[in-house]
């Protein structure tokens, strides 16, 4: 709690080392991790992550090229970031040292955490699917531990390998009871729509164990963003539209696929995309339904899903109180989650729920929405 406020930060990550999911793998996948060995690579030590270790990373994407310039920089990964906080995080927080991961929290007064994977989910662009979903499992177990040890603090998500429906569905029922599992995110890859007929399973695995489906995009790996070959090689580029490109086509997907309609008590969050492009997409989604049509029959216009208090989105504090203000009075204050994105370098630690804090203009009752009441709508409460 901070300054009286309840806060769910609807935006963590967590990237637990190859040693550690190996821990938790099936014993008949265990000689399978072989085929894995040449994506098992050192992690790369930086603010937001020490200690060693290893990571499984597939087909990693470096933006080497600056602009202006007219070649890439063989020596320049795109990768060299400003950690942006003043305080660097405890070790292990993103791998296995849920101790330290609280203590972080209690320090920025923080009372959920909302965990996402990284790095490990780009198995999703391995031909073999197996392989995925052989991780899949043994990163639930982990989950399950790891959040086990504070389950009034740490909440994750069931990651649905859309490749393998009926392996998704498994996974659903098999957590969408415990604990520490409040949202479903399908790995879509790069060629599975979302919209796709042939994961209607997943959607209502996840409805019928009142779990959200949410959407956080990649920059680095796959599942890769729309369009991220076509950023010339840049990373400026790269970042500004990675995760705005790759939820604008879920959302419009998600939506003009009718699933909302046919699931009417399913919820639907975008993290760590921005928002202040939701009034213009919504008002484009409208027009282009009217105009062009190709989506499902919906009950209403797609802009009105958006404020139908059954989709959410996570802010970008860099977007700030003036973009905030103006979503909400586009789409009220029932749709905008407070995130840090913790403990990458983005955020702000231990200082990012303070910064947003300060936002000065928001009403009590929105403040509270914001920090807390909308996370709590979005999520499974357990």
């Amino acid at each position: 709690m901070k300054n009286g406020f309840r806060v769910y930060d609807s935006d963590t990550h967590v990237l637990p080392a190859a040693e550690v999911l190996e821990r938790y793998v099936d014993p008949d996948f265990r000689p399978r991790l072989a085929e894995l060995g040449s994506y098992r690579v050192p992690i790369r030590q930086s603010a937001e992550h020490s200690g060693g270790g290893h990571n499984y990373r597939v087909a990693t994407k470096y933006y080497r090229r600056i602009l202006g310039e007219a070649a890439p920089r063989e020596d320049h990964s795109g990768r060299e970031s400003n950690w942006r906080g003043s305080k660097l995080p405890r070790p292990g927080v993103q791998d296995d040292n849920a101790v330290n991961r609280v203590a972080d929290m209690d320090d920025e007064g923080t009372d959920v955490h909302f965990l996402i994977p990284s790095s490990w989910v780009s198995l999703v662009g391995l031909d073999d699917s197996s392989l995925e979903v052989g991780l899949s499992r043994a990163y639930h177990r982990h989950m399950a531990d790891f959040c086990g040890q504070f389950p009034n603090r740490l909440k994750g998500l069931i990651r649905a390998p859309a490749r393998d429906v009926e392996a998704a569905v498994r996974e659903i029922r098999e957590w969408g009871n415990s604990d520490w599992a409040v949202a479903v995110q399908p790995s879509l890859g790069q060629h599975i729509p979302a919209d796709h007929p042939d994961l209607e399973p997943i959607w209502r695995a996840a409805a019928d164990h009142d779990l959200p489906i949410v959407h956080h995009s990649s920059t680095w790996n796959p599942p890769y963003y729309p369009g991220y070959r076509d950023v010339w090689d840049n990373i400026f580029i790269g970042r500004l539209v990675s995760h705005p490109w790759g939820a604008m086509r879920f959302v419009a997907s998600f939506i003009g696929g009718g699933i909302l309609d046919r699931y009417p008590g399913l919820r639907v969050g975008v993290l760590e995309c921005g928002f202040g492009w939701l009034p213009f997409w919504g008002r484009r989604m409208d027009e282009q339904y009217a105009y062009v049509g190709s989506t499902a029959q919906l009950r209403m216009k797609p802009s009105e899903y958006l404020s139908s208090g059954r989709f959410f989105c996570s802010i970008e504090r860099s977007e700030g109180e003036d973009m905030f203000s103006t979503v909400t009075d586009f789409l009220g204050d029932g749709v905008l989650m407070y995130a840090s994105d913790y403990p990458h370098s983005e955020c702000q630690f231990p200082d990012s729920v303070d910064n947003v804090l300060a936002w000065a203009s928001l009403k009590p009752e929105t403040r509270e929405k914001l920090f807390w009441g909308n996370a709590t709508r979005l999520f499974k409460q357990t």
